[in-house]
């Protein structure tokens, strides 16, 4: 596979510390070049993104306008993405641009103008400006629907299906989730698949706290307090959240929620501040963490036990990302909790004393 890669992307590699590929990166890469349609499922964190980037730069021809569309159900995985592929495209001088919903449209129809030949958004804004012939279709070669689980939701998937029914009639599909949950009618039964979901991610511990619903607060300011200590907490609900973050900001925590409400660029501005470790708790849910990557990010803390196996999975995932160790902990307050927690995990428990974890047993 690194046969096939230019010596400016061999010296990244060696700057980045890549040691070795994983299973979807290595499955991923002949099927992808040679032109093949794919559903591919591998766990959060197993390089999904760079699975499908690096066959699919290689193919493009420099200055050909719109060849490669990449779908993203929200606005942080769209931009999650971009910056990877920038990484990577800028080294081949290939041109990408990002078209996201809420920002402005006008600038956007200025960027497709230098003539990208990688478009990356979410599929309302894409479609508004393939309604307005500002995205030529009949150029697109391959469409790449990344966390296509979520594309496929009600609110999503008018869109996409419009999208897809614009390009030429040889095209090439690409299809990646974390998990196989999805309505398989809507993917050709034919399509090549690469099913990964059942690999295990051994480098994360599971673990649990148990603890009175109403000491839950108190414990997270403890965990707050920790000298550099960073975890991505995770709520039910947005309710619960807010909430949670007025009490915690009163009893000055170090918190940040990112709530469903908060513009793009305060958003961003948040994320960045807690990968420079100026946040310790970076509070949100299952919607508003889709597509966030924080590189070597050190816990995931369930605020409760999350509804279904699918939650926790994704939520795991945001931390022991590419083989790095990771820690989850879930809060647990009856026995009841607990045992729908171990069918998703295999969890031990631990304690917070003087700002140290402890194994009970």
């Amino acid at each position: 596979m690194k046969t096939n890669f230019p010596k400016d992307w061999i010296s990244l590699l060696t700057q980045l510390g890549f040691e070795d590929f994983t299973p979807i990166q290595l499955q991923a890469f002949q099927p992808i070049s040679s032109g093949q349609s794919l559903l591919a499922i591998s766990p959060t964190g197993t390089g999904k993104t760079l699975a499908y980037l690096w066959p699919s730069l290689l193919k493009l021809t420099p200055k050909k306008a719109q060849q490669l569309l990449i779908l993203a159900p929200n606005t942080e995985l769209a931009g999650q993405i971009f910056e990877v592929c920038k990484t990577w495209s800028d080294l081949l001088g290939l041109n990408a641009q990002l078209f996201l919903s809420g920002s402005s449209q006008k600038r956007q129809i200025e960027r497709l103008k230098k003539g990208p030949e990688i478009l990356i958004g979410t599929p309302g804004r894409i479609f508004e400006l393939i309604k307005l012939k500002k995205i030529k279709m009949m150029n697109v070669n391959t469409i790449i629907l990344d966390e296509f689980d979520q594309l496929f939701s009600d609110s999503q998937y008018h869109f996409v299906e419009k999208i897809i029914h614009y390009v030429p009639r040889e095209h090439q599909l690409i299809y990646l989730s974390a998990t196989a949950k999805f309505d398989r009618q809507k993917i050709d039964e034919t399509i090549l698949t690469l099913d990964l979901s059942q690999q295990k991610l051994d480098t994360i511990q599971h673990c649990y706290m148990m603890v009175d619903k109403r000491d839950r607060l108190e414990l997270l300011r403890k965990f707050a307090n920790i000298p550099d200590f960073r975890a991505l907490v995770f709520f039910n609900s947005l309710s619960d959240l807010g909430a949670s973050e007025d009490k915690l900001l009163y009893a000055g925590a170090n918190v940040v929620s990112l709530a469903s409400d908060v513009n793009v660029k305060f958003r961003k501005l948040i994320i960045e501040r807690f990968k420079q470790h100026e946040i310790c708790l970076l509070l949100a849910t299952d919607l508003v963490a889709r597509g966030i990557d924080i590189d070597q990010l050190e816990c995931v803390l369930n605020f409760e036990v999350p509804f279904d196996q699918e939650a926790y999975t994704h939520r795991a995932g945001r931390t022991g990302r590419m083989g790095r160790e990771g820690l989850v902990i879930t809060l647990v307050s009856n026995p009841s909790e607990l045992k729908q927690l171990k069918k998703y995990a295999p969890v031990q428990e631990v304690i917070l004393k003087h700002q140290e974890l402890y194994r009970t047993s």
